[in-house]
């Protein structure tokens, strides 16, 4: 009889390290239902701010079904495993911070490409509002995400570091939670709503 696999501890704050990974047949034969299991994982993580970007929170869940699914298409074996460990486990929050991929996810090309020219530095302008804490992302700096030429990437991997105050705040907030992109053309907010923030929350120690 099949082995299921079991989810693995949304909340941990540790690196996924090549013990913590499946057997690569094994996951291909649970993909399918592995895929199911992940939708109401994922939807309280995704958040639209204004009508182009979405913020999609990782946690060790996330970056752990990440790293199967590259392994999964590209199935480079251990020396791939390497390079997607390198990459994702940056990803995964510390236990005082919040961690997501900015998407501007834009069908038409030639908008995309508009859109995108007038939005160089926006991966430093996401912030949150709560309280009295305004917290503005820190980019991670695997590569340089606006060129000279002031085009931004479609793609941004975002910290919005944490200070203990900060913690305490946004777990026990009763008031509005903000999270917004404040660029000179892209000046948009969300609010958190109940789903985002219980799932949000699991991600601080």
């Amino acid at each position: 009889m099949t082995t299921l696999i079991t989810l693995p501890d949304p909340t941990r704050h540790t690196p996924i390290s090549s013990g913590d990974i499946i057997d690569p047949e094994l996951y291909a034969e649970q993909r399918k239902e592995l895929r199911k299991a992940m939708i109401p994982v994922k939807a309280p993580r995704r958040i639209a701010v204004g009508p182009d970007a979405t913020f999609y929170f990782e946690n060790y869940l996330t970056m752990w079904y990440q790293v199967h699914e590259m392994l999964h298409a590209e199935k480079g074996g251990a020396e791939q495993l390497k390079d997607e460990l390198a990459a994702y486990n940056p990803l995964i929050p510390n236990g005082s911070e919040l961690v997501a991929t900015l998407m501007f996810e834009i069908n038409d090309p030639d908008r995309r490409e508009r859109v995108l020219q007038q939005l160089g530095g926006v991966e430093t302008k996401a912030f949150l509002g709560f309280g009295d804490f305004e917290i503005f992302a820190t980019p991670e700096m695997d590569v340089e995400r606006t060129k000279e030429t002031g085009r931004t990437s479609s793609v941004h991997f975002l910290h919005f570091p944490l200070a203990k105050e900060a913690v305490e705040a946004f777990k026990n907030e009763e008031g509005e939670i903000i999270l917004g992109i404040a660029h000179a053309n892209y000046n948009h907010r969300a609010i958190l709503n109940a789903e985002n923030l219980s799932s949000l929350r699991k991600d601080l120690a």
